[in-house]
């Protein structure tokens, strides 16, 4: 699939600001599936300097820095993709991963540790029981565990806008069996982690209706499937993702993919400054 996207961003400050260097974190992903033709970013107030490059997870990720005092912060960004992956099954499985748990060589596992950590500070219980429940279900199946978990958050869960803040913790999401695609995301993930799968967050962009004239970012899940690598899903829609979707970076830390990322600081110090954002993307 072909694809053209337009990501504009503007923050406006109630009060004149000093912005601190900012991570810039919309350069789609350039890999096997995914072909990055032309990338364009231009930013207002124009930035002192730039400095490319890539993260710890492969992501390509954009710093900038300022030197004058400003109200307002526009980003705007240009991009156009192809997607490959017509086929998300098109590989084979190491034989010891097709039933769960996993029984890790030990160089693997120490490589996937980051990607096995719990959300929280410890194991979210409601996550683990929903593990449980499906792994039962499935007799163990690795494909049919994940496969079923992608269903049963699409089918169970209402989804909701959440525009800003962090991801609900994945109990809290259970529980109420509501939330943003981030929501869906980490909760997904919790589950994975709670029996032995890697996984990671991913933000980008989802085809969707090609004609809406605005969309908003998304989000979903990498699982490592050895064999197979780093293989994605997506709860909200309930998909496993092929060529309908572009990822921009990925992360076991959620806020480590956060589109952009930064600090301001209010030029006149004994007066609080407040922001106001609105983000536009289109896709053709």
């Amino acid at each position: 699939m072909q694809y053209q996207i337009c990501h504009q961003t503007t923050y406006n400050y109630s009060q004149a600001v000093f912005l601190k260097p900012h991570l810039i974190r919309l350069r789609p992903r350039c890999d096997r599936f995914t072909k990055l033709h032309n990338f364009s970013l231009s930013v207002q107030p124009q930035a002192q300097g730039r400095s490319d490059f890539v993260d710890l997870d492969g992501n390509n990720l954009i710093k900038l820095w300022f030197s004058q005092p400003t109200e307002q912060l526009a980003i705007s960004i240009m991009s156009e993709v192809e997607t490959t992956c017509s086929n998300p099954f098109e590989y084979l499985l190491e034989p010891w991963a097709t039933v769960l748990p996993f029984d890790y060589p030990q160089s693997l596992l120490r490589q996937l540790e980051p990607y096995l950590q719990p959300y929280g500070f410890v194991s979210d219980r409601l996550a683990l029981e929903l593990a449980q429940d499906i792994l039962i279900a499935v007799d163990n199946n690795t494909l049919d565990f994940l496969f079923a978990l992608n269903q049963r958050i699409y089918q169970d869960c209402e989804y909701i806008t959440r525009e800003t803040g962090s991801p609900f913790p994945p109990g809290v999401t259970w529980r109420y069996k509501k939330g943003s695609c981030r929501d869906y995301t980490v909760l997904f993930m919790e589950v994975c982690r709670a029996v032995g799968i890697a996984a990671r967050f991913v933000s980008g962009y989802q085809e969707g209706d090609r004609a809406m004239s605005e969309r908003d970012l998304h989000a979903w899940v990498e699982v490592y499937l050895p064999g197979g690598g780093w293989r994605g899903y997506d709860p909200t829609l309930g998909l496993i993702i092929s060529d309908r979707h572009i990822p921009l970076v990925a992360s076991a830390i959620p806020e480590y993919a956060a589109p952009i990322s930064g600090v301001v600081v209010p030029v006149q110090q004994e007066r609080n400054v407040t922001s106001t954002m609105n983000a536009q993307i289109s896709i053709h």
